[in-house]
């Protein structure tokens, strides 16, 4: 595997598991140093830190928590030797609720995770920088609902189309410091998230059926989108979303 991250120090959250967990691995391969966010139980995030080898660091906070999240780069820094210059927002959750059973608890709680998770991880993350760093990255994973709406995930989706929004906004804002800011979207991915699915073959079925290449995604296609927008070769591309979703985007009821 090619070192095109060799000296880079990355910090993804939500990486214990899914896409947080293939994009770290993905990450360390290609040379960064990695600091492996999670919450609650360690035993998930110890074992992508054996996966990886020295270089990786599990790190427990909260990032909807702005403490949590100022202690986190702190420990990621002393780990790494430095601030971190590549952040991956990954952390995510997300629950079926419609609109009148939707209780304002789970709405702030999708909203605080998916939204203001990424704000806070990026605000600390450039505030730590030098003022003209010369390359860092923000990737925020965002999804295919950011475009598509989502009957019972609203919150979801809200959370979602902000963050391209905000990212888009931030890209513009940090071009001058040398700071990329991008957005990768994941379609339906084979991730714990959507075990439902994997477990039921008619509803596997029919999610197939609206992703034109046939198939659902594997996480290892996100990590590898996320490692390239990361990597000098991407050096010109800031603000954009990199839809990885087996063209689901293009099916006609969305067009």
């Amino acid at each position: 595997m090619s070192q095109r991250l060799g000296g880079r120090r990355a910090l993804v959250t939500g990486a214990a598991s899914g896409i947080g967990r293939a994009t770290a691995v993905r990450l360390a391969a290609d040379g960064a140093a990695v600091g492996v966010n999670y919450v609650g139980d360690r035993t998930p995030a110890a074992d992508v830190v054996a996966t990886i080898g020295p270089r990786a660091t599990a790190i427990e906070a909260d990032v909807a928590q702005e403490a949590a999240v100022q202690a986190m780069f702190e420990r990621a820094e002393e780990a790494m030797g430095g601030p971190i210059d590549l952040l991956v927002n990954n952390a995510g959750v997300e629950a079926p609720y419609e609109l009148t059973d939707m209780p304002l608890e789970e709405w702030q709680r999708v909203l605080s995770v998916n939204l203001t998770g990424p704000f806070l991880c990026s605000r600390e993350l450039v505030r730590r920088l030098p003022d003209q760093v010369g390359h860092a990255a923000i990737v925020n994973v965002s999804s295919v609902h950011e475009v598509i709406p989502w009957p019972s995930f609203s919150h979801y989706c809200a959370s979602k189309g902000g963050l391209k929004l905000f990212g888009q906004t931030i890209a513009r804002e940090l071009a001058p410091r040398g700071i990329r800011v991008v957005q990768v979207a994941p379609g339906a991915i084979l991730t714990p998230i959507n075990q439902q699915l994997i477990e039921d073959p008619e509803k596997r079925r029919e999610q197939e059926e609206q992703i034109p290449l046939g198939r659902l995604g594997e996480p290892e296609e996100i990590a590898s989108a996320i490692a390239w927008l990361s990597s000098p070769e991407a050096e010109y591309v800031t603000g954009a979303t990199l839809f990885v979703d087996g063209g689901m985007t293009l099916y006609p009821r969305f067009v």
